[in-house]
């Protein structure tokens, strides 16, 4: 197992590509992209009501290594401020395996 950093953040599908961009530039090795996600935050509701989808909310989530946590909160974080969006960070752990991508069984 190896201990790594877990950052979900929800954004506008518009803002979608500068977040990625950040998270590139942060080192932040790979990320998973859930589009069109509905929710209820403190700051208020994110509805999946809309017609177009480029109107639609984002959910990324991606892992990365403690040592990043600085560099990648510079990057996202006037991202945020400027265009708005709520993102968490936290502890996880990776589960390590032996199978490499692509290996046969």
């Amino acid at each position: 197992m190896q201990s790594v950093k877990r950052i979900e953040i929800v954004v506008n599908y518009v803002e979608l590509a500068k977040i990625l961009e950040a998270l590139e530039k942060a080192g932040v090795p790979g990320h998973t992209v859930i589009r069109n996600v509905a929710g209820k935050s403190r700051r208020g509701s994110f509805s999946d009501d809309l017609a177009m989808t480029m109107l639609d909310n984002v959910y990324v989530i991606a892992f990365f290594p403690p040592e990043k946590m600085s560099s990648v909160a510079d990057y996202i974080r006037p991202i945020l401020n400027k265009l708005g969006g709520t993102c968490f960070i936290s502890d996880a752990v990776e589960l390590l395996t032996t199978r490499c991508v692509g290996s046969e069984s």
